[in-house]
């Protein structure tokens, strides 16, 4: 039976980045494939990248209690549904899920054997530095991220580790050590 981790941070911290490179040295870890409504961007596939589903498959897996969390970004759906998750881990995978502190709390509910972990930046001005940086959004989208990332951070409190992402190389040996 695989173990089922839940990794979440707040936009702009390097959680994605941080996955990639754990991934590339643990080919025995897997990152769960969710669901969304939003469309396909270049280059990205059905069942490897998301499902991709319409809104009214999407409502209807939710009437059906079909996923363990779900939540609506920027006017499109996502979600992780029960069954790839049980699935994957009676084959032996171990599991990881990314995604938001308030689903990671959900799959903990349903799932308490789940392992939870939160990724820090170094600080809260360095993570503004980080946001301001990509040049991509608005000062207005800005300040609703860092906002979000208050209460993340909060949330994270009740996670089972914090790992603080000063670089890369530093936070990959910290979730080998949470993980292996």
């Amino acid at each position: 039976m695989g173990k089922l981790f839940v990794i979440s941070g707040s936009s702009g911290v390097g959680k994605g980045t941080v996955i990639k490179e754990f991934l590339k040295k643990n080919s025995n870890y897997k990152l769960s494939v969710s669901c969304t409504t939003r469309k396909p961007r270049t280059g990205e596939e059905h069942g490897v990248n998301y499902f991709f589903l319409t809104k009214e498959d999407f409502l209807l897996k939710i009437k059906n209690d079909e996923f363990l969390e779900w939540a609506e970004f920027s006017g499109n759906m996502y979600g992780t549904q029960k069954e790839y998750v049980k699935n994957k881990l009676a084959e032996g995978k171990n599991l990881i899920l990314e995604i938001d502190t308030q689903g990671a709390l959900n799959v903990k509910k349903l799932m308490p054997e789940a392992t939870l972990i939160f990724i820090l930046p170094p600080s809260f001005e360095e993570l503004e530095a980080r946001l301001r940086g990509r040049h991509t959004e608005t000062e207005e989208a800005i300040q609703k991220r860092l906002e979000s990332t208050r209460l993340e951070m909060e949330n994270s409190k009740k996670f089972d580790y914090q790992i603080v992402n000063d670089s890369i190389e530093n936070a990959v040996l910290a979730l080998e050590k949470v993980l292996l």
